[in-house]
């Protein structure tokens, strides 16, 4: 007991006078005292040496050196802070780097803006299956089977009888919205449509597209040709031109084709435009009275009128955008240009 003693106090007088400068002196300190092979574990290994009688004074004074160490140790742990800063050699008061936020795609910011167009109007937003039946992507709309139209419309059957298939046109939902017998119906119809074309810098076998529907007693021609007028004025400017052209859809009838002045050549002619100064947007018409008959909406009561367009053609010319793939390819930096674009 007298020789641990000794030890111990020789300890102490060692520790008392220990001033470790960096988090490794601080680090050899407790592996020499408190590691697993340290002295207070060598010291606590003398235990089956003492004789039973004087196990209770040596377990007191081992404690108390054991606190003694421990004690010591702690008024030195904030050096292990700023080991961690030291070891990866950064100033970690300097602000961090901004987060970057992705942006919307130009597709989602030009259907937005479409939509918020025609909610104006009174249009609410109906959606429907991409996956449709014959009935509500062709025979409804007046495409009975063996129609020559159906031959415009490339197709991806996913099944014979019955015939499932990707939807071609977001049609497919006003004509789910009619069979709910529901009038006077003012829709518009936005939505991703497929067709089996080859891919190029103007065509693609996905894209979007926005439909709307209009049905109630007497709307006219007239009603067709002002609603649309808004729409360009509203999302193209106040300068731009406006034709609409006799054109055939089976589901309406008349019909026509809407075309606005160029916007990148001004109307003064382009390659976009194939220098005629205008571009086609739409088409549109007066739906036809047996579509209604199909979806047992009385033509002798109600009239209505239907358009639709291609979401990639409309940002096309309104971003100046040449190539259609691009919307497609996740290009960083394509998509960063439409940052803080609303």
């Amino acid at each position: 007991m007298d020789h641990i003693e000794q030890q111990i106090a020789a300890y102490k007088q060692e520790i008392q006078a220990f001033e470790p400068a960096t988090a490794a002196d601080l680090e050899a300190f407790r592996i020499k005292f408190l590691g697993t092979k340290g002295i207070v574990k060598a010291i606590s290994g003398e235990m089956a040496n003492v004789p039973k009688e004087q196990k209770r004074e040596f377990g007191l004074l081992l404690n108390g050196f054991k606190q003694f160490v421990e004690e010591r140790y702690a008024q030195f742990e904030h050096l292990k802070d700023g080991a961690g800063a030291a070891a990866t050699d950064a100033d970690f008061t300097l602000p961090a780097e901004p987060h970057r936020l992705g942006t919307r795609h130009p597709i989602s910011i030009v259907r937005n803006n479409i939509i918020s167009i025609f909610e104006r109007l009174g249009f609410a937003i109906a959606e429907g299956p991409e996956i449709e039946d014959d009935w509500h992507n062709f025979t409804a709309l007046n495409l009975p089977e063996n129609h020559p139209a159906r031959d415009m419309q490339d197709t991806f059957y996913i099944s014979k009888s019955p015939d499932w298939l990707l939807r071609t046109h977001t049609s497919s939902v006003q004509v789910r919205e009619m069979e709910k017998g529901k009038l006077p119906i003012r829709i518009i119809c936005p939505g991703r449509v497929y067709r089996n074309e080859t891919i190029s810098a103007r065509a693609h076998c996905f894209f979007h597209q926005v439909e709307g529907l209009y049905i109630d007693e007497n709307v006219s021609f007239a009603d067709l040709k002002q609603t649309l007028y808004h729409f360009v004025k509203e999302l193209f400017g106040e300068d731009t031109r406006i034709r609409f052209r006799p054109s055939y859809f089976p589901f309406t009838e008349p019909s026509a084709e809407m075309d606005i002045s160029c916007l990148i050549c001004g109307g003064k002619g382009c390659n976009v435009c194939k220098h005629t100064g205008w571009v086609e947007i739409l088409g549109c018409g007066m739906v036809h009275p047996k579509v209604l008959e199909n979806c047992g909406i009385d033509p002798e009561k109600y009239t209505g009128f239907a358009f639709g367009m291609g979401i990639e053609r409309i940002t096309m010319l309104k971003y100046q955008i040449k190539d259609l793939r691009l919307f497609s390819e996740n290009d960083v930096r394509f998509l960063e240009q439409f940052e803080g674009t609303v």
